[in-house]
C-alpha cells in the first residue's frame, strides 16, 4: 500500500491502493468527524472495539516535510478499509458520522455494482438479477450483525470511560446507585457472592479479594454525645474495584442504569 492516489472528494478523501483497493486516511477521517480527542488516543480507543492491523487498517508513516505543528517528522497514521471506516462513523453518533458512512455506502455500491438491465441476454440479466438480490441480502445481513456488535461494544465502553476518568474512592452506596439500587441490596449481593463480610458494623473482604486492590479503609473520627471524641472505620471502593463489582452484577444481568436499554 506504498501508492494513493486519491479517488474522491467529496466529505471525505477516498485513495485508490496500488492494489486497486478504496481506502481512507486515519487522521483525516479524524478531523471531518470533528473529534477533539488527540488523534492517537482517540484511535487507540477505536481499535478496542476489535479492529486488527493488517486485517482493517495498516499503519502509514508520512513522509519528512509533511508534517506540521508539534510531535516532528514521520507521525503515524493509519490506512483504513471502508469496513472500518464505515463502523468508526457509526460509533460517534453524529450526524456528520451518519452522512459520511452513507457516502462511502454508496460510492462502494457504485464502485462494485454492475446493473443487471444493463445486459442484453435475457438468460444472463436474469442470473445477475439473482447474484444481485442475493448479494443485497447477504449485505444488510451484514449491516445488520455489524450494528449489533457495536451496540453490544457500546455500552460496556461507555461505562468504563465514566470510571476510569475518575480516580476517588467510592461508598457502596455510590455504586450502588449507578444501578438504581441501595447499598443494603448491594452489600447483600457481594455477600451472597462470596466478596465481603460483615463484622461489626463494617463490611470487610474475604481473604481471596483483600489484595486486589478492590477497597481502602479509612478511620474517621467524630465528636460524641459525651463529649469525647470517637472513631469509626469504612470502607471505600476503588475504581478498580467499582469495575470489579460492574462485571459481577453484568454476569447476573443486571446492568448501570445508563446502559438500559430505553423503551
Amino acid at each position: 500500500m506504498n501508492e494513493l492516489q486519491i479517488f474522491n472528494s467529496d466529505l471525505i478523501p477516498v485513495y485508490t491502493t496500488d492494489t486497486g483497493e478504496k481506502v481512507v486516511i486515519g487522521r483525516e477521517l479524524h478531523d471531518k468527524l470533528g473529534i477533539n480527542k488527540d488523534y492517537s488516543n482517540w484511535f487507540k480507543q477505536m481499535c478496542g472495539y476489535g479492529f486488527e492491523e493488517r486485517k482493517d487498517f495498516d499503519v502509514l508513516l508520512a513522509q519528512k516535510g509533511e508534517q506540521t505543528g508539534s510531535g516532528g517528522h514521520n507521525k503515524k497514521d493509519h490506512i483504513l478499509r471502508f469496513d472500518m471506516a464505515k463502523h468508526i462513523c457509526m460509533i460517534q453518533r453524529t450526524e456528520t458520522g451518519k452522512a459520511i458512512r452513507q457516502k462511502l455506502i454508496d460510492l462502494e455500491k457504485a464502485i462494485n455494482h454492475k446493473d443487471s438491465y444493463m445486459i442484453e441476454d435475457p438468460i444472463e440479466r436474469a442470473k445477475v438479477w439473482i447474484r444481485e438480490q442475493e448479494a443485497r441480502k447477504q449485505l444488510e445481513m451484514k449491516n445488520a450483525i455489524q450494528s449489533q456488535q457495536i451496540q453490544e461494544l457500546q455500552p460496556k465502553a461507555s461505562y468504563y470511560d465514566v470510571v476510569l476518568n475518575c480516580k476517588d474512592l467510592l461508598s457502596i452506596s455510590k455504586i450502588a446507585k449507578d444501578f438504581g439500587k441501595s447499598a443494603r441490596w448491594l452489600n447483600g449481593f457481594l455477600h451472597d457472592a462470596g466478596v465481603q463480610y460483615r463484622q461489626g458494623d463494617i463490611w470487610l473482604l474475604y481473604a481471596k479479594y483483600q489484595d486486589q486492590g478492590y477497597t481502602s479503609t479509612k478511620t474517621q473520627t467524630f465528636g460524641g454525645s459525651d463529649g469525647e471524641a470517637h472513631s469509626r472505620v469504612h470502607t471505600y471502593w476503588t475504581q478498580k474495584g467499582r469495575l470489579f463489582i460492574y462485571d459481577l452484577l453484568k454476569k447476573e444481568g443486571v446492568l448501570p442504569v445508563m446502559e438500559r436499554t430505553k423503551a
